[in-house]
């Protein structure tokens, strides 16, 4: 650094270099580039005569620094899931929202359309039954595949986020018209844990994790205006009506930690268990809330993000899975279209982007989940569950 800031303060040429060195890319250790630098570089290293050849040095020193500076931009990794293995979900059924794994690494579980939770039993065994809400059996209609699920998810349940608390075996269900509801280890019918919060009843029930030591449960009521099955609304009408909430496995009660939220989707308790991390579809970031420590209670923004979120998952190396739908809309109608379509990003510790994950157009992600060095793939509009080896 010493002989960069030397460089720096023995060349002087004219106010389109110094701008260079002191407002333009130079002051952030990369060279010019776009928006007329070029031109305006150019004209100063010619008047610049016989100093040339150290405005010279000075930019290899520059392009070094930014190479191999420990500050410089992390390689991004691309993984495709092109040749992801598919496990199809039973005949009628898509929508595999959320997946989750017991105590026994039994799984993966996760909620479909009709309203119930599978569990994979392998390929000998195949998807089964293993948690409902009390209406699927009582209600002809949420068996007999004669309407569309759209129809009868409201009747019948619609299970999103799960998350098992592994001391004591239990699933617990964010279900999208339900409620927060659990059942036990060896599933059955759920029971509905809570329906509101501070006199407010729940209406798009979405996102869910637990605190591994407390079995405290977070979890997200995507908007108090709009249920699920209008979830394009919220996004239409920036509808900020999303509350980050809390169920005390002490008390039974449901707490509001943070209101007036833009699309509050997915969660993920942190690997230590300081915060707790908060997808939010619009306006495309993630967020944390910090449930100790000097900073207890501070929500703060974690990533900005390349898509729309769904579903968070704590990954194996300290950072998390942000499942993506889509990429950003481009308000700039003449941009190119994307060159790939990414349904996935890995972020470290930091909040930084450390992977992405791409698919095929028209496939959608709403939660990547990694086990044992494998990543399994959810999405709400699919008929299948993916594994990447």
């Amino acid at each position: 650094m010493a002989s960069l800031l030397g460089l720096k303060k023995d060349y002087r040429c004219d106010l389109s270099l110094q701008q260079f060195y002191t407002d333009g890319p130079f002051a952030g250790g990369i060279a010019p580039g776009g928006g007329g630098d070029e031109e305006a570089f150019l004209a100063c290293a010619s008047a610049a005569g016989s100093s040339f050849p150290k405005l010279l040095a000075f930019l290899l020193v520059a392009v070094a620094f930014q190479l191999f500076s420990p500050c410089a931009a992390q390689q991004v990794k691309t993984t495709s899931m092109q040749f992801a293995f598919h496990l199809p979900l039973p005949d009628g059924v898509t929508g595999a929202e959320s997946l989750a794994f017991d105590a026994s690494n039994h799984g993966p579980y996760t909620g479909v359309s009709d309203g119930r939770v599978l569990r994979w039993g392998g390929g000998a065994v195949g998807w089964t039954t293993f948690a409902h809400h009390e209406n699927y059996r009582k209600i002809p209609l949420c068996t007999a595949a004669v309407v569309s699920s759209e129809e009868t998810e409201s009747l019948c349940g619609r299970p999103l986020g799960l998350a098992f608390y592994h001391k004591s075996g239990d699933l617990y269900i964010a279900d999208a018209y339900k409620g927060l509801m659990r059942v036990g280890p060896g599933g059955g019918e759920s029971e509905v844990l809570a329906t509101e919060a501070e006199g407010i009843p729940f209406n798009f029930v979405n996102g869910i994790d637990i605190d591994r030591t407390t079995g405290d449960v977070y979890f997200t009521d995507s908007s108090t205006t709009y249920p699920r099955r209008f979830n394009n609304e919220i996004i239409m009408n920036a509808d900020a009506t999303a509350r980050l909430l809390k169920y005390d496995a002490q008390t039974k009660r449901v707490t509001v930690l943070r209101a007036g939220l833009p699309y509050a989707n997915g969660v993920a308790v942190s690997h230590d268990g300081a915060h707790v991390v908060v997808a939010h579809t619009v306006p495309c970031q993630v967020f944390r809330y910090w449930i100790k420590g000097p900073k207890a209670g501070v929500y703060e923004l974690f990533a900005d993000l390349p898509g729309y979120p769904d579903n968070v998952r704590r990954d194996a190396k300290g950072g998390y899975w942000v499942a993506l739908n889509q990429e950003k809309f481009r308000l700039n109608a003449a941009a190119a279209a994307p060159v790939k379509h990414l349904v996935g990003v890995r972020i470290n510790g930091d909040g930084v982007e450390v992977e992405e994950l791409t698919a095929a157009k028209g496939v959608t992600l709403s939660e990547v989940t990694e086990k044992d060095g494998k990543l399994w793939l959810g999405s709400v509009e699919l008929d299948y569950v993916g594994l990447l080896e």
